[in-house]
């Protein structure tokens, strides 16, 4: 029963990790930003939901609706904010450019933690849950929302596939990640193709913060664990790589999941981070990385 319950466990939160992470990997891809206030942003659309969802007693789903408008907007800020001014600044070397995004993305992020810990609460809160009830898998009971997010996560992941390879729009990204310069010489405003990214990043992590809030619970002290596990896993996987991303979610996942059984919940995220220092060491590109 044990191993059933860590292989359910274990898919549930590695598929939410493989979407969280995919919107890092997202950015990374078109713009080239390594976006460390990833996990304020996650941490913001899950506060917001609680907040509308349950404090204000809004409904599950007004607030996952506010959250994820929550997750959109903070990205268009911290890219219009943030990263855009820095990327078109005069006074910045190009060479330097990259240093100081990720620069100013953390120190965003560290901005966006005190806000909400000063507007909201630093004590754990946990959002309320789109799906109640159980489900009896292999004779496992297993929470319904668990699955639910299983489910959700992969359906989102299959619809930004279908975006990126079957639509106008989605080539573009996919051009601007391959040779950007090659895109503008064709006639593409590559600042368009960059708010779209960021419009879709904003999506993804707002759904993904709904969806760990109500799994996993959240608070403002876990952002920095949140932007560290999704970097962990981007450059696990080889920054840049979608399907590389996916593999690495479900490799930190697990390695997660049997930890918090086997071992102790507080030491779940040893492992992964000697795997990373393991694969930084040995093959630095990551799993599938191309860069």
């Amino acid at each position: 029963m044990l191993a059933v319950q860590i292989l359910i466990d274990g898919f549930a939160i590695s598929a939410l990790y493989a979407l969280g992470a995919l919107g890092f990997t997202l950015i990374f891809g078109v713009s080239g930003v390594l976006n460390l206030a990833h996990g304020a942003i996650l941490v913001t659309s899950a506060m917001v939901a609680w907040y509308v969802g349950t404090d204000s007693g809004g409904g599950a789903f007004t607030g996952a609706a506010a959250g994820v408008a929550a997750g959109v907007v903070t990205a268009f800020v911290t890219y219009g904010l943030v990263v855009r001014p820095i990327q078109r600044s005069k006074a910045i070397p190009g060479v330097e450019r990259e240093l100081f995004v990720l620069t100013g993305t953390l120190l965003w992020g560290v901005m966006i933690q005190i806000l909400l810990a000063d507007v909201f609460t630093t004590t754990p809160i946990t959002v309320e849950q789109l799906v109640s009830g159980t489900i009896d898998i292999f004779g496992v009971r297993t929470a319904a929302n668990e699955v639910f997010i299983a489910v959700v996560s992969w359906a989102v992941l299959g619809l930004l596939w279908l975006l990126v390879n079957r639509t106008p729009a989605g080539r573009r990204l996919l051009a601007a990640s391959i040779n950007p310069r090659a895109l503008t010489l064709v006639g593409v405003e590559l600042d368009h193709v960059h708010l779209l990214a960021w419009g879709i990043y904003g999506v993804i992590a707002g759904i993904a913060g709904v969806l760990l809030g109500s799994f996993l619970g959240t608070s403002s002290a876990y952002i920095p664990a949140l932007t560290g596990t999704a970097f962990a896993i981007v450059v696990l996987g080889g920054l840049g790589s979608v399907s590389g991303t996916v593999i690495a979610a479900y490799v930190v996942g697990y390695l997660e999941t049997l930890t918090a059984y086997l071992v102790s919940p507080s030491w779940r995220a040893v492992p992964a981070l000697i795997l990373l220092l393991a694969v930084l060491y040995f093959r630095p590109q990551g799993i599938l990385g191309r860069r």
